[in-house]
């Protein structure tokens, strides 16, 4: 649908603009960007690209909260909390699928995202019997995103073993196994079914860890998506990087990049503990570390050398992960505050060019982001899609007359949400500060938790 906006501010590539307007044509594709036509009475505040969530399994929203009680033995980490999570597997429907990712689609979009990555591996029914039609799970997050409005990337996940040593799946793991022709053939049902999704939808693909792909897992997944985004779990965990170095004689990133073709299509989820070597390669091969900061600080699982990383000329997005939280600009915060007490150092990932920590912050997210992705969007510029947040400028911690200032607060200083407006590929998916379809995608969730409460 075309459309067009004005407003006070607008974040480009080349800086600030004032007084400007942005219009898109029916594919929502940006057209016009200038200072024909502003309407000063109808114009937003301060108008920023939208964030890519770039990493996300949206059914975890629903079990937010449910691991964060001590377990008997007194130490909790990522592997306990995983235990938590299978069980949690056992009681969620098609239905209950739908409703947690429209919600949480819809979150997403209120908090400043105006697409979104499903690592999706919830392929199977409880117990890893097979739907009557293998694409059900996926088919049911399409059918979320139509709801919500917000861009999808959909990357079904391969997930063939419980280790390096090849070991069976376990229990709690029936719901996502998959070797690769059995694979091949679940693929190329969610691709069929990809056929009636908007023009800004991407369909690519995520053999899900060393841990539970192989190396002829991984060719399968290149074969599948010649052209797609290519997602991978790496070097989240120290348990992860010692398995895969006993088994393979390297460190998971340091693997990926000696023997898969890794470029600007891959996207590197976590790399956590990336030692010296791995951060410079991985910023060398253009690909895109895939950062989660509140789920990585949630799960214990450590601290990204981003520092390195980005002095080294890479490229990073932000996603949400499990879920715990979501809001953009609190994993922008995160990943910064985080290096500040890694380093003892204040504004850490910003550079002399753009001195502002939440504008250089805001700006790499978005362009990284949207290249994880495979979407044509991260700036607003013509050529790009229409994936626009407008912030609030009136709020006390807003009002100011730098821009950069007005992102500096809102990524470090804001409590309560200033995004008031939200655009994705051109749908208004957010008006007044609340989304559009609100009450209905409210309704779905609150009735999908109470089932849940009962069988949980």
């Amino acid at each position: 649908m075309a459309g067009e906006i004005s407003a006070r501010q607008v974040l480009t590539p080349g800086g600030w603009l004032a007084n400007h307007v942005v219009r898109w044509d029916d594919t929502g594709t940006i057209t016009y960007l200038g200072e024909d036509g502003f309407d000063a009475a109808s114009a937003v505040g301060t108008l920023i690209p939208g964030l890519a969530n770039l990493h996300t399994h949206s059914f975890q929203r629903a079990m937010a909260g449910l691991a964060e009680t001590r377990g008997p033995s007194g130490s909790d980490d990522f592997w306990s909390w995983r235990q938590v999570m299978y069980r949690f597997l056992d009681i969620l429907t098609p239905d209950h699928i739908e409703a947690i990712a429209a919600q949480v689609q819809m979150d997403m979009a209120l908090a400043g995202f105006t697409a979104s990555a499903e690592f999706h591996y919830l392929h199977h029914q409880p117990g890893g019997g097979h739907f009557d039609d293998p694409s059900e799970t996926s088919q049911r997050i399409f059918a979320a995103s139509e709801t919500s409005g917000i861009g999808l990337t959909h990357l079904p996940v391969l997930y063939s073993y419980g280790g390096l040593d090849k070991r069976a799946l376990n229990q709690g793991q029936s719901r996502f196994g998959c070797g690769p022709a059995e694979f091949e053939a679940l693929y190329a049902t969610i691709a069929d079914a990809a056929g009636r999704m908007p023009s800004d939808f991407r369909l690519g693909v995520a053999p899900h860890s060393l841990r539970a792909v192989d190396v002829e897992g991984l060719e399968t997944c290149l074969d599948l998506c010649p052209d797609g985004p290519i997602h991978i779990h790496a070097a989240e965990q120290v348990k992860e990087i010692e398995e895969v170095e006993a088994a393979l004689g390297a460190r998971p990133v340091r693997w990926l990049l000696d023997n898969m073709p890794v470029d600007e299509r891959w996207c590197l989820i976590h790399a956590t503990h990336a030692d010296d070597g791995e951060t410079s390669g991985l910023a060398r091969s253009g690909a895109v570390a895939g950062l989660c900061p509140t789920t990585e600080a949630n799960l214990g699982d450590g601290i990204f050398p981003a520092r390195d990383f980005l002095e080294a000329g890479g490229r990073f997005g932000v996603g949400s992960d499990s879920n715990i939280r979501i809001s953009a600009a609190e994993e922008l915060r995160m990943l910064e505050v985080s290096q500040r007490l890694a380093l003892r150092q204040r504004a850490v990932l910003t550079n002399d060019e753009t001195r502002s920590n939440g504008h250089n912050l805001l700006e790499r997210a978005a362009s990284g982001g949207a290249q994880a992705i495979g979407r044509k969007a991260g700036s607003i510029e013509t050529g790009q899609l229409a994936d626009l947040v407008a912030l609030r400028d009136d709020l006390p911690f807003l009002d100011w007359s730098d821009p950069d200032q007005r992102i500096d607060s809102w990524v470090f200083g804001v409590e309560g949400n200033p995004v008031n407006e939200v655009w994705s590929a051109g749908r208004h998916i957010v008006t007044g500060g609340d989304h559009v379809r609100a009450g209905e995608i409210r309704r779905m969730f609150a009735a999908t938790m109470a089932e849940l409460r009962s069988a949980l």
